[in-house]
């Protein structure tokens, strides 16, 4: 069991790492918003920095998730749960994690690598004047749920320890 909670500890440090980086996109996100609504005012515009924010936007949320699942601020019903012991909390974590979150993470990573797949084969481009490739933000979608999959597996672990051995997760 010593060795799966390393293994988890690893992933939850991989986890907060990306989680600190992506932060950095919000900056970024934010600076070219602003940048481009006075680019707008002094007829400048451009629909790729338009995209850029799009892209950035996207990223921040799909290779954020598992961050957002790593720090338990995801939606959850509280209500009832802090009334429960920490192994009813996690025998219905455990439940909800492999028997709902893992196969539909599962399904949309393997449909985003399949429609990140026809747009890299195409050569897909935004049919904006000015738009950017798209193949970039087609990437963010196998990749996020390949981040949160990770995460996923890492939270199923700390709740086999709290199953088996009454460690708190």
């Amino acid at each position: 069991m010593n060795g799966l909670l390393q293994l988890c500890a690893r992933i939850d440090a991989f986890s907060r790492l990306t989680g600190r980086l992506i932060a950095w996109l919000v900056l970024a996100t934010v600076l070219i918003s602003v940048a481009t609504a006075f680019g707008r005012k002094l007829g400048m515009g451009n629909n790729g920095w338009l995209e850029v924010q799009w892209y950035l936007f996207s990223a921040v949320f799909l290779l954020g998730a598992a961050h957002t699942l790593e720090q338990d601020r995801h939606v959850r019903v509280d209500v009832l749960a802090k009334r429960w012991s920490p192994r009813v909390r996690a025998g219905i974590d455990l439940v909800g994690h492999l028997a709902f979150l893992l196969p539909l993470i599962l399904v949309l990573a393997w449909l985003g690598w399949h429609d990140f797949r026809q747009t890299w084969m195409s050569g897909e481009v935004s049919a904006d004047a000015g738009g950017l490739i798209r193949w970039p933000v087609k990437l963010l979608i196998p990749l996020g749920f390949g981040l949160l999959a990770l995460q996923v597996l890492s939270e199923v672990g700390k709740r086999l320890a709290v199953l088996v051995r009454g460690e708190a997760s």
